[in-house]
């Protein structure tokens, strides 16, 4: 029964904002580093952003740098990504996944898919005026 589940997603217009969430259950997201990704229709998937222990070691692609911010809350056993003046080009399902840390450096890094335990099914982001 373990399992992630996205919330937060929806229609916006060009220049505004969303705050995705993470929510974990049946395990203990404190012990894992977290990564979004996205993937729009015709598009591979992208790696968006990933969190390792804390805020202080995170990761974005470069077209979010500046705009999105990822963060954790493991007294809520939860993971956010907060979406600041999007744009068409950000409309995709939106996708959290979940990696065992390991305690290096390397936590908070992308990595391919299959070395992800847990991964959500996904919020739908449009943007769209």
């Amino acid at each position: 029964q373990a399992q992630l589940v996205e919330s937060g997603g929806g229609l916006v217009q060009p220049g505004g904002s969303l705050r995705l969430s993470c929510a974990a259950s049946g395990f203990t997201l404190e012990h894992y580093s977290v990564c979004w990704f996205r993937q729009a229709p015709g598009k591979e998937r992208e790696g968006v952003s990933c969190i390792g222990s804390s805020d202080a070691n995170t990761y974005y692609m470069g077209s979010v740098k500046g705009r999105f911010t990822i963060s954790r809350d493991d007294a809520e056993n939860t993971a956010g990504l907060q979406m600041n003046n999007l744009g068409p080009e950000d409309t995709a399902v939106y996708v959290c996944a979940a990696r065992p840390l390991i305690g290096d450096s390397g936590d908070y890094l992308l990595y391919p898919a299959g070395a992800y335990d847990y991964w959500g099914q996904g919020t739908q982001v449009t943007v769209s005026s």
